[in-house]
């Protein structure tokens, strides 16, 4: 039986709605206390390792430089210069450009960091599979197809200060379909993490609805859209679940209008963990009551019916589709 916890960027407590999204609110759903970061807005980059180990920004030690994360070789060397020679406005500027014009990435701290740092986390000690958690980095050579989409968006997806959400994007029906497409991927690793019965805690992550909202406040049908895809997606993943697994969606902020928002969500299918939880530092210690209060041991897993599909169902659809 196995804890399985989604991380969805930006999912917005005030554009989920029960009647019309059952799979993004669960049994239970609420909105959460987030942190700002110096650029007075929640971030991602210091979030994520916040609700990993359930501390706030300082104590963790990631945050961000005047809005700018220098959080990786290049940019750590460029903000030792720029700290020195540069003014904050246009340190921010250049930290941009960096992120949209070089195969940096600001979210790709390893997981060897916590420990360096004596710092603990939700997967210590414990059969978890992490799958793609922003600055939780496991193996540094590795990337899926949502890292290789995010980091060959282009003019798709350009920082721009001077615009509503910070980005813009040349081709918005284009970039609309590259972010489903990394949801579908995240939320099917994450579903192949459950399946396969060999870990306790799967805790998956997607940048989906982020992206897709920062460029939204110039079609906002875009993120209904995308709300919905993505309610059919989690619905999915919530019809893998066994008896006695549990799932948890959480995000670090909403947004709306292209901008990061001062709450988060958490929705579950056990109402008693959403309840335990309310701020991105509590994601943590509720997680850790789940899993240590019940039996969540790896198991395998045994092919099985699914909403009324059973095997004859699916010999005769295969059949049709000229495999048998």
């Amino acid at each position: 039986m196995t804890v399985v916890v989604l991380g969805l960027d930006a999912l917005d407590p005030d554009l989920v709605d029960p009647e019309t999204h059952p799979n993004l609110s669960l049994a239970a759903h609420r909105a959460i206390d987030t942190i700002d970061s110096v650029a007075g807005e929640p971030s991602t980059h210091e979030l994520w390792p916040t609700i990993v180990t359930g501390l706030e920004p300082r104590e963790h030690g990631l945050v961000l430089d005047d809005g700018v994360a220098w959080g990786n070789p290049v940019l750590d060397r460029a903000s030792d210069v720029a700290d020195y020679l540069l003014p904050d406005a246009l340190q921010t500027r250049i930290g941009a450009w960096l992120l949209t014009n070089t195969d940096s990435d600001a979210f790709r701290t390893r997981a060897t960091y916590y420990e360096e740092q004596g710092l603990s986390t939700l997967f210590d000690g414990r059969e978890a599979l992490p799958i793609g958690v922003p600055n939780y980095v496991v193996d540094p050579d590795s990337e899926d197809r949502e890292h290789q989409l995010r980091r060959s968006l282009g003019d798709l997806f350009e920082r721009d200060p001077e615009a509503v959400g910070g980005h813009t994007s040349a081709d918005p029906d284009t970039f609309y379909e590259q972010c489903l497409e990394m949801l579908m991927i995240r939320v099917a690793r994450t579903r192949r993490g459950l399946r396969g019965g060999r870990y306790e805690l799967v805790f998956g992550y997607t940048s989906g609805l982020d992206l897709v909202g920062h460029v939204a406040y110039d079609a906002p049908d875009l993120q209904e859209r995308a709300y919905a895809e993505a309610d059919e997606f989690v619905g999915e993943l919530r019809g893998d679940l066994d008896e006695g697994d549990e799932l948890l969606l959480v995000s670090d902020h909403g947004l709306q209008d292209g901008v990061h928002t001062h709450e988060a969500m958490v929705a579950g299918t056990d109402p008693e963990m959403v309840e335990a939880i309310g701020s991105v530092t509590d994601v943590r210690a509720a997680v850790e009551t789940e899993l240590d209060e019940n039996d969540h041991s790896p198991e395998p897993r045994v092919a099985r019916e699914r909403d009324g599909v059973g095997g004859e169902q699916v010999r005769e659809q295969l059949e049709d589709l000229g495999y048998m």
